[in-house]
């Protein structure tokens, strides 16, 4: 049974919950443990599965990482938690989720996704288009529970239609969505991504108090400083290069556009998407029982 569709609330100050990132250096991402603080509840979110791309060669060293932590600790997994369908790196979630539990939620405009990814990859009718490889679909305003926390959904689109922001306590979870402040912001120019909506997304998160803790998903260490995860909505609204308190809507759209004119496609962009639009599961094997990612010839 699902859980029932609840009213978006204000964050509960009171409710701090304990935050564990781990950093995975080979993509810069964050994946995080978070933990009801008066229990063994916990949940996981944007997991790293590993891959040498190079090789076609999957391996499992930082979803480990995450099950050692959650077993050493006495900790039951209750969600695996995408914020979106992430471009840089794959999803641990099904190999932590068959050894551990728990359910796997994403946005639900994975569906919308889903049906441009499945174009472009060729994916054919049995490629299912509606969200079904995932556990739980969360919309906007939806709320769910990690033991005694209650976690509220934020839809937070821009970067990709099916972003989410999950707000826990006083912590915020913002993917892809916000950067550390000398970081600025996530890039717009994905299928489906879209600068100035991007712009009201973040102002949606920095509408939260400004001592809520913010937690990203990724970090670059501009400039060559240690690398960080964690800051706070006040922080942000005072020191963002991108969305700071003052800059307008049309200011952003000019700064993220021709910003975003001057990037690469991320480097794992063709296999993270296949696999993570599939909730974290690889292609199914062909009749010889041997999986394949394609490359869509001048597809992205």
């Amino acid at each position: 049974m699902s859980d029932p569709v609840q009213p978006l609330s204000a964050p509960d100050p009171s409710v701090t919950p304990d935050v564990t990132g781990f950093f995975d250096a080979a993509t810069n991402t964050v994946t995080y443990v978070v933990r009801d603080p008066l229990g063994t509840s916990c949940a996981v979110i944007d997991s790293v599965m590993d891959i040498d791309y190079a090789a076609g060669r999957i391996t499992h060293a930082s979803a480990d990482a995450v099950i050692a932590f959650i077993l050493a600790h006495g900790l039951t997994l209750e969600w695996l938690i995408e914020t979106h369908v992430h471009a840089d790196h794959l999803s641990g979630a099904p190999y932590i989720q068959g050894r551990l539990g728990g359910r796997i939620g994403i946005g639900e405009n994975i569906t919308v996704v889903q049906d441009t990814f499945g174009k472009v990859f060729n994916e054919g009718t049995d490629f299912a288009r509606d969200g079904s490889q995932f556990d739980r679909l969360f919309a906007e305003g939806e709320s769910y529970r990690i033991g005694g926390m209650k976690a509220r959904v934020m839809h937070t689109p821009g970067h990709t239609p099916a972003c989410m922001t999950h707000v826990i306590g006083d912590a915020a979870f913002v993917g892809d969505t916000l950067f550390m402040p000398d970081g600025g912001s996530a890039r717009a120019d994905f299928p489906g991504g879209d600068a100035r909506t991007l712009y009201r997304s973040i102002r949606r998160v920095l509408a939260l108090p400004g001592e809520t803790r913010l937690f990203m998903c990724h970090d670059y260490g501009p400039n060559g400083r240690e690398i960080r995860w964690e800051t706070t909505v006040a922080e942000q609204r005072a020191q963002n290069i991108h969305v700071r308190d003052g800059v307008t809507e049309d200011d952003f759209v000019r700064l993220r556009e021709a910003r975003d004119a001057t990037l690469a496609m991320p480097r794992l962009i063709i296999p993270s998407l296949q696999v993570n639009m599939r909730a974290g599961d690889l292609p199914p094997p062909d009749d010889s029982g041997r999986r394949f990612l394609k490359v869509p010839i001048n597809g992205l």
